[in-house]
């Protein structure tokens, strides 16, 4: 599956845990402060509208909680809008984009803009580094990490194996609900080093992503690893 060029197939509180991690993907369940959404089937036709209104308004609301927290003092004209390019969306319309990862890709982010606000802001801006003259476009790159994380772990899968890497990361999340995010944070950090220390172009982020799987997964599988923050990469969130 292709990560670039393709879609990959909340109140103020959205940064919720999902609690289908570690049961596949057949029914998409999130927990979230002040909310809980079940997207399952045999629903009647009423209750389908009722559940697609309530959807619709929690990605709207995760969406302009992003926005408020990555622009604190620029205006967001509307939920579709040129604005959105800015954060690096492939089009005026965000939703697009992380359909495929789906809506945890949306909850990440807004994880990494509100716990480690200084380390998301320099890669949004591209502060750090000698930066490529075609860089890769930060928001549709998240949605990419969200989704090689997933297929690290096995997430994706129907029929999910029992992989070492998978069975140590569910260990950390039953002690720690935000393990999915944290780590998600310390795969982006990841991500951008090894971009500058590659001098890479935005041709090149297949193979980036590639070598920060296997950064993150040799991290997460090292001896004295217990938990998301005892991986040596987590040292770069600041």
């Amino acid at each position: 599956m292709k990560y670039f060029g393709v879609v990959v197939k909340p109140d103020d509180a959205t940064c919720g845990t999902p609690t289908w991690i570690g049961k596949g993907l057949t029914c998409v369940c999130f927990k979230r402060k002040g909310a809980y959404e079940r997207i399952c089937t045999n629903l009647t036709p009423r209750q389908a509208k009722i559940r697609n209104g309530i959807s619709h308004r929690i990605k709207s609301d995760a969406l302009r909680a992003l926005w408020s927290a990555t622009y604190p003092d620029q205006e967001l004209n509307g939920l579709i809008s040129d604005q959105w390019k800015e954060m690096g969306w492939q089009g005026r319309d965000p939703s697009t984009d992380f359909r495929g990862a789906g809506f945890i890709s949306l909850e990440n982010l807004l994880f990494f803009a509100k716990t480690f606000t200084t380390s998301f802001q320099h890669l949004l801006k591209k502060q750090e580094g000698k930066r490529s003259a075609w860089e890769y476009p930060f928001a549709v790159a998240g949605v990419n990490i969200t989704f090689m994380i997933m297929q690290m772990l096995d997430l994706d899968a129907l029929k999910s194996r029992r992989t070492f890497v998978r069975s140590v990361f569910l260990q950390m999340l039953s002690e720690n609900e935000w393990a999915f995010d944290l780590l998600y944070c310390v795969a982006f950090v990841v991500m951008d080093k090894q971009w500058l220390e590659r001098n890479a172009t935005y041709m090149e982020f297949n193979d980036v992503l590639k070598s920060t799987r296997a950064q993150v997964e040799r991290e997460l599988l090292m001896d004295d690893v217990l938990r998301i923050e005892d991986m040596p990469s987590y040292s770069l969130l600041i």
